[in-house]
C-alpha cells in the first residue's frame, strides 16, 4: 500500500512516498532555515508563501524519486495540525485536491503522532506499547503509546517548548538560529557547572516548564554583564543543556516505571541532541530499558513520518471525515 504524504506545518515543505508505513520510497524536504535565520525565528507569513512556491516542485521530485505515478498511490495524507495555520493550509489543500483528483482516500494526520511514527521507519521491529517523549521547537509531550492509534497524554510543557527554550537561550548568547544544534556543539566544550534550576523536576506530575530555566539563564547573563565579568559561553551551554536533560530523564523514566514499560521512544527535532541521546542510553542501561530515536533526517519535520501515521490510521479504520487545519490540535 503506497501512501503519498505532505508535511507543511512550519518551515519545511516536504512530500514523501511510503510503502506499508515503514519503507521510504522518497522523502523530499525543502527547508526554509536560511530564509528565517535573519529574523532569528520562523515568520509565519513568510513560511506560508514559501510553501506555496515550493509545493509543486517538491511533489514532482518526490514522485519522480519514488518512481511512482499518482494513479499508483493508494492513500493521500497531509498534516492537519498543530502548526502555523497558513502553512498547514498549503499542505492540507494540496493533499485534499490530489486525493479528489485521483479518487483516493485522504487521511489528515496529527503532526505530533507523526513524530512518534518516525521511529517505525527507523526501527522495523518496533511495536507499541511504549513511552513516547516528543521534544521539538514547538512541542514537548510525554505520552503512553498503547497501540498505533491509541495514545494517552500524561504530560506537556506549561509554557515554552524545549526547542523554543534552546532557541531563545541561543539568541541571548548571540549564537544564531536554530539554537539547538549550536548549543549542543558548544556544550561539549564546557568545563565549569553553573547552577540552573531543574523546574518541576520534583512535582508529582509529568508536566514540564522551561520558561523559568530560560529566565534563570537570562538573569545570569545580565548579572555578568552588569558586573563586567566574563561570560564563558561553553559553560552556559553545558549547564543549561544539563538542566533540561535532568528534567526530561526524571519524568520520562518515572512514567516508564509507573506503567511497567521497558521501551522509551524519543522523537522530534530536539531528539537529535547528542547529549540527550547519550543521557537516555546511560540511564537505560541502569534501569534495563530500551531507547529508540529516529535517524537524524527523520527527527525534524518531514513527510515520511506523516505517511507512516496515515498508514496506521487508515488500517485502524479511524479515518475522520472532516479534516480542517487546526493550529492548536492536541492528542
Amino acid at each position: 500500500m503506497k501512501v503519498l504524504a505532505i508535511e507543511s506545518s512550519c518551515d519545511e515543505t516536504s512530500v514523501a512516498v511510503l510503502e506499508d508505513g515503514r519503507e521510504i520510497l522518497s522523502n523530499i524536504i525543502a527547508t526554509q532555515i536560511e530564509t528565517h535565520k535573519k529574523f532569528g525565528g520562523v515568520v509565519p507569513e513568510v513560511a506560508s508563501r514559501q510553501h506555496v512556491e515550493a509545493i509543486n516542485t517538491v511533489l514532482k521530485e518526490a514522485l519522480d524519486t519514488a518512481g511512482v505515478r499518482l494513479d499508483e498511490i493508494d492513500i493521500v495524507s497531509a498534516t492537519k495540525g498543530p502548526g502555523l495555520i497558513g502553512a498547514l493550509l498549503v499542505g492540507l489543500s494540496a493533499g485534499k485536491t490530489i486525493a479528489m483528483a485521483i479518487d483516493k482516500p485522504f487521511v489528515g494526520v496529527n503532526h505530533i503522532v507523526g513524530h512518534v511514527c518516525a521511529n517505525y521507519i527507523s526501527f522495523k521491529d518496533l511495536e507499541p506499547p511504549f513511552v513516547g517523549l516528543i521534544i521539538s521547537g514547538g512541542h514537548t509531550y510525554l505520552i503512553e503509546v498503547k497501540d498505533y492509534v491509541d495514545f494517552t497524554l500524561h504530560g506537556r510543557t506549561q509554557d515554552d517548548a524545549v526547542g523554543e527554550a534552546f532557541d531563545k537561550v541561543a539568541r541571548s548568547l548571540g549564537l544564531g538560529y536554530p539554537g539547538g544544534p549550536l548549543i549542543d556543539k558548544l556544550a561539549k566544550k564546557g568545563k565549569e557547572t553553573i547552577e540552573f534550576p531543574r523546574v518541576m523536576i520534583k512535582e508529582n506530575n509529568y508536566d514540564f516548564s522551561f520558561s523559568g530555566l530560560k529566565t534563570a539563564v537570562l538573569n545570569y547573563l545580565n548579572s555578568k554583564k552588569q558586573k563586567n565579568e566574563e561570560i564563558i559561553v561553553e559553560d552556559v551551554c553545558k549547564s543549561f543543556q544539563e538542566a533540561i536533560v535532568d528534567v526530561l530523564l526524571e519524568k520520562t523514566f518515572r512514567l516508564a516505571e509507573e506503567k511497567n514499560l521497558d521501551k522509551i521512544v524519543l522523537c522530534g527535532g530536539v531528539s537529535a541532541n547528542s547529549r540527550i541521546r547519550e543521557a537516555f542510553l546511560e540511564r537505560a542501561k541502569i534501569e534495563d530499558k530500551k531507547i529508540y530515536y529516529p535517524d537524524i533526517k527523520l527527527c525534524t519535520d518531514n513527510a515520511a513520518m506523516i505517511g507512516s501515521a496515515a498508514f496506521y490510521t487508515y488500517k485502524s479504520g479511524k479515518v475522520e471525515e472532516e479534516n480542517f487545519a487546526n493550529p492548536n490540535l492536541g492528542l
